[in-house]
């Protein structure tokens, strides 16, 4: 028969055993899931794909492409901070105010977050928009989210001119 004392020993040591189960559980369900590496092999061939697809749609103002490769709630931001909502970005390429004639892509990085891919790349673009000539070197941010149908579909983007050090 325990004493009351073992029980107390024993009962702290549960405790303290149960707690730290508890703790490890919620830290291991605040971490986003974590594909398996041959799912994330896959995926990452496949935004890579995605990413040429939209150059090439851009390049080409090829608007069904783009369509398909924007959600429905996409929102980009343009180099010179103004948003723009799907609806937005598809106008600007059927007026022609937005027109991209090259894309080269370099330093492209692609980290998965769950159902979410974070690109992020250099680019040296030629072209022009409402806002004036765009030409020059970026660096953005494209973000992929793989919606219910398992289709990958950019939902934001943000571009930033590279400027050179010292240059305002």
């Amino acid at each position: 028969m325990l004493t009351p004392r073992t029980q107390f020993r024993f009962g702290w040591k549960r405790r303290i055993a149960a707690g730290t189960v508890l703790l490890l559980a919620g830290v291991a369900a605040s971490q986003p899931a974590q594909m398996p590496r041959g799912e994330r092999h896959e995926s990452r061939h496949e935004i890579d794909q995605l990413e040429d697809a939209w150059r090439e749609a851009i390049v080409h103002r090829n608007i069904p492409v783009v369509t398909s490769l924007l959600a429905d709630d996409y929102m980009g931001i343009t180099p010179s901070g103004i948003l723009q909502s799907k609806d937005e970005t598809l106008a600007n390429l059927r007026s022609g105010s937005l027109h991209i004639t090259s894309i080269q892509y370099s330093e492209r990085k692609i980290r998965f977050y769950g159902r979410t891919a974070l690109v992020t790349s250099r680019a040296e673009v030629i072209g022009g928009s409402a806002e004036g000539d765009l030409s020059g070197s970026y660096r953005y941010t494209h973000v992929w989210v793989r919606d219910d149908r398992g289709a990958w579909r950019i939902v934001s983007f943000e571009a930033n001119r590279i400027r050179e050090r010292g240059a305002h």
